[in-house]
C-alpha cells in the first residue's frame, strides 16, 4: 500500500467519485428526451464507465479495484451524511426542508439497489476490459470498451430495477425501463469513444503505463493488492 500514484491516476479516481455522487444525487429528478422518460444521472453516470475503462485499460484491474472501492465508500459516506441531515430537525423559519429531504432522504431499499448494482456492474466492467486486453494482446480497445460497458451497465440494470423497485412498478413495465437504460449508456459509451481513446493514449504517453493483468487475483476484496 506504499506504492505511490501518478497524477493521472489520482485525478481520475477523483472524477470517477464524483461522478458516483453527482448520479446519485441527479437520480432524484425524471427527465424527457427525445420523448424517453429517464432519470437525470443518466448524464453523468456513464461517464464512471468510461472513466473504469480508461482505468483498467492503463494501469489494470488491480487499481480499478482500488478506485471501485474508493467509489462505494464515498458514496455510502455521502449518503449517510444525507440521511442524518435528513433527520435532524430543520429550523422553524426554513421552507426548504421538503425538497431537501426529497433528494437526500433515500429509502433503505434504494440505498442497497444503487450500492449493490453499483459494485456488480463496475467490477464486471472492469473484470471484461482486462481479460479481454489480455486476450487481445492489447488490441481493439474500441471493441473492449464498448463490450465491458454493455456487460457492466447490463449486470447494474438487472440489480437496480428488481431491488428498487420491485412491487412497486410491473415487471413489464421494469423490463422496459431496464433496456431503454441499458441502451442509452451504451450508446453513451459509443458515442464519446474517439474521446475516450484519445485520453487513453494520451494518458499512456504521459504517464507511460500500459498494464497486463497476467496471473493476478481478481478477488474483489483484494484491496490491499495493488
Amino acid at each position: 500500500m506504499k506504492q505511490k500514484v501518478s497524477v493521472p491516476f489520482m485525478l481520475l479516481g477523483i472524477l470517477f467519485n464524483v461522478c458516483l455522487i453527482a448520479a446519485n444525487l441527479l437520480e432524484t429528478k425524471v427527465i424527457q428526451v427525445f420523448g424517453i422518460t429517464v432519470t437525470a444521472g443518466l448524464l453523468v453516470f456513464p461517464v464512471s464507465y468510461i472513466i473504469n475503462d480508461c482505468i483498467a485499460e492503463v494501469w489494470g484491474f488491480r487499481k480499478a479495484r482500488l478506485i471501485i472501492w474508493s467509489g462505494f465508500a464515498m458514496n455510502f459516506f455521502v449518503v449517510m451524511l444525507g440521511l442524518i441531515a435528513v433527520a435532524l430537525p430543520a429550523a422553524p423559519f426554513w421552507e426548504g426542508a421538503p425538497h431537501f429531504n426529497f433528494v437526500f432522504g433515500m429509502a433503505p431499499r434504494i440505498v442497497v439497489a444503487s450500492l449493490s448494482a453499483f459494485l456488480v456492474g463496475s467490477f464486471l466492467n472492469a473484470y471484461v476490459m482486462s481479460r479481454m486486453k489480455v486476450a487481445s494482446g492489447g488490441r481493439h480497445f474500441s471493441a473492449r470498451a464498448i463490450w465491458s460497458t454493455v456487460v457492466g451497465e447490463t449486470a447494474d440494470s438487472l440489480i437496480f430495477f428488481p431491488v428498487a423497485f420491485g412491487g412497486i412498478i410491473a415487471w413489464q413495465e421494469l423490463l422496459v425501463m431496464m433496456c431503454i437504460q441499458i441502451v442509452l449508456k451504451s450508446l453513451y459509451e459509443v458515442m464519446i469513444l474517439p474521446v475516450t481513446i484519445r485520453v487513453v493514449k494520451a494518458i499512456k504517453r504521459i504517464d507511460g503505463s500500459d498494464v497486463y493483468d497476467e496471473g493476478i487475483s481478481y478477488k474483489v476484496w483484494k484491496i490491499t493488492e495493488i
